[in-house]
């Protein structure tokens, strides 16, 4: 038995999680793709009321389920965006931005048993 089981390698590639919300669409950096071990599929998950959004892994076959990583088309671009007017007039409706002024940045919180990505709106910051 080794003194270092039990531990895991850190991987500095993979920086702090985010999602940036511009005029542009909403694109999630390369810290979320890879701490979600780069799903295929995920469900957009919105709560109005705590004016929160997330991401979860899901399979293909949920009614639901959008394209969110696609390796073969990357190659090795880690970053995923999605430019759905709607999804930018769902946002804005919720927070009250004005994307046509500044965008914004969200830190993510993984949770890993919910294989989920949550990023609380009330909490952005400015893009500079």
């Amino acid at each position: 038995m080794s003194i270092l089981e039990g531990f895991t390698t850190f991987n500095f590639n993979e920086g702090v999680p985010y999602v940036s919300i511009t005029k542009h669409g909403v694109t999630f950096n390369k810290g979320v793709v890879m701490k979600m071990d780069c799903p295929k599929h995920v469900v957009l998950l919105i709560n109005p009321n705590s004016k929160q959004i997330a991401i979860q892994v899901c399979s293909e076959s949920n009614p639901r389920a959008v394209v969110f990583y696609n390796d073969e088309k990357k190659k090795n671009a880690f970053s995923v965006r999605w430019n759905g007017k709607d999804l930018l007039n769902t946002i804005t409706s919720l927070t009250g931005w004005d994307l046509e002024k500044e965008g914004f940045r969200v830190e993510g919180r993984l949770i890993s048993e919910e294989k989920a990505m949550l990023f609380d709106l009330k909490c952005a910051e400015p893009l500079d």
